[in-house]
């Protein structure tokens, strides 16, 4: 019985579908991450503020070719 017990822990440290597991948390984790932040609206402020800059940028290069 302690054998079989033995190998079943030996192939359980052999497996690599532990490390999946983790790696799909993680994944799952994230998007959370992104989900939450979109929704409170703090996704929409930051696109807008970047393009905002990108505009005044292009704006402020434009100003100073001429």
């Amino acid at each position: 019985m302690l054998q079989y017990i033995q190998k079943l822990l030996d192939k359980l440290k052999a497996s690599e579908k532990g490390q999946g597991m983790v790696e799909y948390a993680l994944i799952i984790a994230f998007v959370a991450a992104i989900a939450i932040f979109a929704l409170n609206g703090q996704l929409r402020t930051a696109v807008s503020n970047a393009f905002t800059k990108a505009t005044d940028n292009v704006t402020a290069a434009t100003a100073e070719a001429k």
